[in-house]
């Protein structure tokens, strides 16, 4: 199991990802609006995570599952958008494994 100082490193490893997500879906042109609404609440959450995070192991823990719950939907719309370029698309999922591979751990 994770300290909690390292949730924290691993929710703002995390945020990096889905900031990076983030930028690529807005650089790319083809994107669909819902996936772009998608993302921007999946780095929102991925934010909030973080800020909970500070708090106890418990909102940590809580943090994450949201954000999982947010990662799974972005990686849905990511799957589902056939204008979506491969870089784009590649960020989304890397995003999501890095929770993914979180969640397991704590």
């Amino acid at each position: 199991m994770l300290t909690l100082t390292d949730v924290q490193t691993r929710l703002a490893e995390c945020r990096e990802k889905s900031g990076a997500a983030l930028r690529a879906a807005e650089a790319d042109t083809d994107a669909s609006v819902v996936l772009l609404a998608v993302v921007r609440e999946f780095d929102s959450k991925a934010a909030k995570a973080g800020r909970l995070a500070a708090e106890s192991d418990a909102a940590a823990h809580d943090a994450v599952v949201e954000l999982e719950q947010a990662a799974d939907s972005a990686k849905a719309a990511a799957e589902a958008d056939p204008g979506l370029d491969a870089k784009a698309r590649e960020a989304v999922l890397d995003a999501h494994l890095a929770i993914c591979i979180l969640k397991t751990e704590i």
